[in-house]
């Protein structure tokens, strides 16, 4: 049995069926209008052209029909009138259902109700690939479950297409941010024998060398090559092992990860700030109108300016133990606690000289206060939590080796990272930001699982 049409699509027109596969088969049709995107249509008013993309809407009054299609690069009204087209034109438009893709031809105009400020009155309609009417995701609501089941078309939808349009442009503006100040892009090894943090590892055997790991950061890496280049940044993906099922934790997820000769803990909070400050203006410039899909509170975004508040660890916790938190001294700050921590400010935060057995190894001891290390987490307002975690690295060979074995870390693991410390040891200092939680605080969304196009975490690895 054939399924129903749902009530928001406009009543079938008895002129052909959509089980006719032969609509699957026919050859694509020979276009005489230019092909232009519906981010062009600017460009053609008056003007003739083809536009290919995929229905997302139809409606008709039985003499005039207004099929909306989208392409990838906006949304566009089509007009179709029944008496200024073919009859074979007029009965291909009574098949098309949801997500069919579809060649459209007809003139531009100018129109400001329609949705981008422009319409094509269409003389031809060609359909280039059917679509059954039983598509999953239909015009209701439908369970957060089953949509990740879908994700391969909930990213179809106007909110997943603006929330990947400004993580593109947040991608764009990172290699931006470091090429106008000289560092230099290095990629760095996804299987790695080193590890860098203390989170969960995903494991696999590496022929004859044993366990090999999925890279938690490319950080040491970047050390080695900042110490032949001075100032560069790595981006790529990064793997947690985490058995976390809160809104800001992935499994796989990207990070950037600057490390920069000669940087101290001041110069590095520096170099975050302005980055951060960037990220936000960039998107604001260029991606109002995804931010305004999105309902996004923009105000909360231009409030955010340097220089950011500099907190000490150990007066964080006093405040927090003001607020109500059972905290204490030595404990990491989980996420109410930065919530806590956050709700003071409009602009991220910096914690700074946490305690070194709630940080990693590789953190520079503070010659003020040796229970502490120079590091730094900056925290994002608006109850989104750290989005940057940076320290001065240690480039004292022996503390390193002592951390490394309090930690119970294999030393043969890190020969190599320990050689830095002989030949030539320098200040230097870096950071890492989590892609996906920097778009889930500038986009507003409430979970990282929309942040990213395949979201892995514990219990989703499809599709």
């Amino acid at each position: 049995m054939r399924p129903t049409r749902p009530a928001a699509i406009f009543p079938p027109i008895p002129c052909g069926t959509l089980g006719d596969r032969s609509l699957w088969t026919r050859p694509a049709p020979r276009m005489t209008a230019p092909f232009a995107r519906i981010d062009q249509l600017a460009d053609f008013v008056g003007q003739t052209v083809t536009v290919r993309g995929w229905i997302t809407h139809l409606r008709s009054s039985g003499k005039i029909a207004f099929p909306v299609m989208r392409d990838g690069t906006g949304i566009l009204q089509t007009v179709l009138v029944k008496n200024q087209v073919s009859e074979e034109t007029w009965a291909r438009f009574g098949d098309l259902s949801l997500e069919a893709s579809v060649a459209i031809t007809g003139e531009v105009r100018a129109e400001a109700r329609a949705p981008g400020g422009f319409e094509l009155g269409v003389a031809e309609l060609h359909v280039l690939g059917a679509s059954p009417l039983d598509y999953p995701i239909q015009p209701k609501e439908h369970g957060i479950d089953f949509l990740l089941d879908h994700r391969h078309f909930w990213l179809r939808a106007p909110r997943q297409v603006a929330i990947l349009r400004i993580r593109h442009e947040i991608e764009q503006a990172i290699h931006d941010f470091f090429y106008e100040r000289g560092f230099i892009h290095v990629d760095t090894p996804i299987l790695t024998a080193a590890i860098g943090e203390r989170s969960g590892l995903f494991a696999t055997e590496y022929f004859e060398e044993g366990n090999a790991y999925l890279a938690q950061t490319g950080q040491l890496y970047g050390e080695a090559a900042a110490a032949a280049l001075g100032r560069i940044y790595t981006f790529g993906p990064t793997f947690r092992a985490e058995k976390s099922k809160t809104r800001r934790h992935l499994t796989e997820f990207w990070m950037i990860e600057p490390e920069m000769a000669f940087y101290d803990q001041n110069d590095n909070m520096q170099l975050q700030e302005e980055f951060l400050c960037f990220l936000v203006q960039r998107v604001l410039e260029r991606r109002r109108s995804e931010l305004a899909v999105l309902e996004r509170d923009v105000s909360k975004l231009e409030a955010i300016a340097g220089p950011f508040p500099r907190i000490d660890y150990t007066d964080a916790v006093a405040t927090l133990q003001a607020k109500g938190s059972g905290i204490t001294w030595g404990d990491d700050l989980g996420a109410e606690d930065e919530s806590l921590l956050v709700a003071d400010y409009q602009t991220p935060i910096f914690i700074k000289n946490y305690p070194k057995e709630a940080k990693a190894f590789y953190m520079k001891e503070n010659p003020a206060d040796p229970r502490t290390v120079l590091c730094s987490d900056c925290l994002a307002p608006e109850g989104y939590g750290e989005i940057i975690g940076g320290s001065q690295r240690e480039d004292d060979y022996d503390k390193l080796v002592h951390r490394i074995q309090e930690e119970g870390l294999p030393m043969d693991a890190y020969g190599w990272y320990l050689d830095l410390r002989r030949y030539g040891t320098f200040v230097h200092s870096g950071f890492g930001l989590g892609l996906e939680r920097t778009v889930g605080w500038i986009c507003g969304t409430p979970h990282i699982r929309e942040c990213i196009p395949f979201p892995r975490m514990m219990h989703r690895l499809r599709p």
